[in-house]
């Protein structure tokens, strides 16, 4: 089969102008970056206010292997696979990082025959957004220090200071810094370090605005320390939320990119899952809601990351309310939950995950119940797909979908859109449309107004399947500081590993007789909500000993190769 890269490159563009057109977008609200990308102006939203609001799908999936399960190719897939059976749809994804893409994880726009395109456009720099979000992060780091320099009018506590310089890259050796080293003139030593720019705040709050002015006023709510007094310092404060929002001023407006049928998929915001809400963008998807029948989006990671986290964070901001979850999983993901199996990225798959092992897989499916369990806590009909590798088996498939089933899921089919496009995937589709006529009864896991530890109780041991939660001293000090400034209202966005149930990443399948350790708790509030940290977690990444920025380069007649 050839590369993603060859795919995506030998397929025949749509004028994104006549993208825009088949959902009712007219030219003069785009914004053109070249032939086939555009940004949408947020004037739109008035033009298409009037008309009736599409049926709304999430995609999510089973706690994933390293290498990824095929979560965006079942995304983007769909979207083709519900077009090609008449449906009118739109599809609205997340912008990948250049870290992973340079890294080890390789690019978001799907794969094989379900894919975004221009895809080199798509998973480089697209159109600056991440690196607006970059340096509004930054210029708010910039007036911390001068402000400091410069006399501390505010008498900030240094050691209070959350807020880190971002970059958009894996590098290790950025994780902890000091900085303002130097002479009298090099500004005021203190420890800092960096994060990966979807880690910042800053892509939260793009991810959660409404519109411009919401966005203006949640950078202003950010907060980047306290003073010696113990009270909240924020970007207000520093009198920088206005320059940060004047430089996210275009990146608030959503990207309009096409899959491999012509069908139109809005990019917009990518905030990681782990440590962040881990989905697009609200307005994003408010506009594609108006725009088509259908409308497909993507949750980060597994469904206890950014299902629970559109579930409870981003549904609550937006109002809006999902029609189904469709849950992917793989033969191999489901066999490495058994436990017998460990998946290292750039080393060949074990023999055993390749081959016909039905005892493995009911040992390892048991994570698979517990996804299906927990997207009909939120009340809402579920499909399970299984995304099919040429490895599998018929009786492999047959027991997957039937023990789904068992567990509650309302649908369990297969789809094959790697390899054959939307013509795959119109088992899935048809279930997706089946799923979203059904009764539905929508609920938060959790109200508003439930305490703090309450609402990490919940998700602890209803999600996770967690027997309790300890608070180290850290955690229980911010969790009375936050209740004392009135932020216990807010959602909780729980920073956790991707590759376990647990906060442990080597527990596979469904962990039994275990506590969440819960060593710190931050505030988000420009993004609107607090986020507990479970572990040890990295906010940047590092590079692997073999990136794939290894093998991407330019060929003599300038195009990319290289890039998957």
């Amino acid at each position: 089969m050839k590369s993603d890269l060859e795919i995506a490159q030998q397929a025949t563009l749509q004028p994104i102008v006549d993208v825009a057109a088949a959902i009712g977008i007219e030219e003069s609200h785009l914004e053109l970056f070249g032939h086939y990308k555009a940004k949408v102006s947020l004037d739109v939203l008035e033009s298409i206010d009037g008309r009736p609001q599409g049926r709304y799908i999430d995609v999510t999936a089973i706690t994933p292997t390293p290498l990824g399960e095929g979560k965006t190719v079942t995304t983007v897939g769909l979207g083709q696979a519900l077009k090609h059976i008449g449906k009118s749809v739109v599809t609205c994804i997340r912008q990948p990082s250049l870290g992973p893409v340079f890294g080890i994880k390789g690019g978001a726009a799907g794969g094989g025959y379900s894919q975004v395109i221009p895809m080199e456009d798509f998973n480089l720099h697209l159109t600056g957004d991440v690196h607006a979000v970059s340096m509004a992060n930054n210029l708010l780091a910039a007036y911390i220090d001068n402000h400091i320099y410069q006399g501390d009018d505010l008498d900030i506590d240094p050691h209070s200071i959350t807020w880190r310089r971002v970059v958009d890259l894996n590098d290790r050796a950025l994780r902890h810094v000091v900085v303002g080293l130097g002479g009298k003139m090099d500004g005021v030593p203190r420890e800092s370090g960096f994060d990966i720019s979807v880690a910042s705040e800053v892509m939260a709050v793009l991810a959660m605005s409404s519109d411009l002015q919401d966005m203006r006023a949640r950078l202003g709510r950010i907060q980047i320390g306290t003073n010696r007094s113990g009270e909240p310092v924020t970007a207000e404060d520093l009198k920088c939320a206005g320059a940060m929002a004047v430089l996210m001023k275009d990146a608030i407006k959503p990207n309009l990119l096409q899959n491999l049928d012509g069908g139109a998929v809005f990019v917009h915001a990518g905030p990681f899952a782990n440590i962040a809400q881990g989905n697009n963008s609200i307005i994003a998807d408010h506009i594609a809601l108006k725009s088509a029948d259908y409308v497909v989006t993507e949750s980060g990671f597994g469904a206890d990351m950014g299902a629970e986290k559109f579930l409870n964070i981003k549904c609550r901001a937006s109002g809006l309310h999902p029609d189904c979850a469709v849950i992917v999983a793989t033969i191999r993901a489901l066999k490495s939950h058994s436990g017998k199996f460990e998946v290292t990225p750039g080393k060949p798959l074990d023999e055993g995950l390749m081959s016909e092992d039905l005892e493995s897989l009911a040992e390892g499916i048991v994570n698979l119940d517990k996804h299906v369990e927990n997207m009909k806590k939120f009340g809402i009909p579920v499909v399970v797909v299984v995304n099919t590798f040429p490895t599998d088996t018929e009786a492999e498939h047959a027991f997957v979908k039937e023990r789904a089933l068992a567990a509650g899921a309302d649908f369990a089919v297969s789809h094959r859109m790697h390899a054959e496009g939307g013509a795959g995937g119109v088992e899935l589709a048809e279930a997706v449309v089946a799923a979203c006529e059904m009764p539905k009864n929508f609920r938060f896991l959790y109200p508003d107004d439930m305490p703090i530890k309450g609402k990490i109780e919940t998700i602890a041991t209803e999600i996770y399947g967690a027997d309790g939660v300890d608070y180290l001293p850290a955690a229980e000090a911010k969790v009375k500081l936050y209740t004392d400034l009135g932020l216990a209202d807010l959602p909780i966005c729980m920073a956790k590993t991707h590759l376990s149930l647990s906060h442990e990443p080597t527990w596979k399948g469904r962990p039994k007789g275990w506590r969440l350790p819960i060593r710190d708790i931050r505030a988000s509030v420009g993004a609107g909500f607090l986020y507990p940290l479970c572990g040890d977690m990295r906010t940047m990444p590092g590079l692997p000993k073999t990136p794939a920025g290894d093998a991407i380069d330019i060929d003599s007649t300038g195009s990319v190769i290289g890039l998957f």
